[in-house]
């Protein structure tokens, strides 16, 4: 089995990453969040794209019309480029190593500057371990804090929209 050299999938990867800076400007838009939060709030149960104290992540995927019904399929502009990209992903995985879900977030980063793209990548970090932290169960004194350091760790990965 042939397998691309390093230097080429940088150099591939190089003038991808320059097309997509080339996109238009609608096609850079940032995505709508697909992460919502489930909080208990006053004793009731709320859900909401942005972060509370003490909220259950939720990833959920939009659904994207009822095409069989009628027998033939209609996809709105917004449907269409969630499937070119998806194409596009599975296209250059062998390239770029990221599965869709990866390719998507690095298109919709694309937008930011350098420094926030890196600030998004640690703010993920610190949430997956939080989260990780959260789940084991930890101590009732720092279970509060653990909280409180994911919400605020959440609400800027909000504010940057990551």
């Amino acid at each position: 089995m042939y397998t691309i050299p390093f230097r080429i999938k940088t150099a591939i990867a190089g003038k991808l990453l320059l097309v997509l800076a080339s996109l238009p400007a609608h096609a850079q838009l940032l995505a709508p969040s697909r992460t919502i939060y489930k909080c208990a709030v006053a004793g009731k149960i709320a859900y909401t794209d942005v972060p509370c104290l003490g909220a259950k992540r939720l990833d959920v995927v939009p659904a994207r019309g009822v095409d069989k019904l009628s027998g033939t399929s209609r996809v709105g502009a917004t449907v269409a480029r969630e499937y070119q990209q998806e194409g596009m992903a599975r296209a250059l995985k062998p390239l770029l190593g990221m599965n869709e879900q990866q390719y998507a977030t690095a298109v919709r980063r694309q937008a930011l500057d350098a420094g926030a793209q890196r600030e998004c990548r640690a703010l993920e970090a610190a949430i997956v371990d939080n989260e990780c932290i959260e789940q084991l169960g930890p101590a009732r004194d720092s279970r509060e804090t653990l909280a409180h350091d994911t919400l605020n760790l959440r609400q800027r990965y909000h504010e940057l929209r990551c």
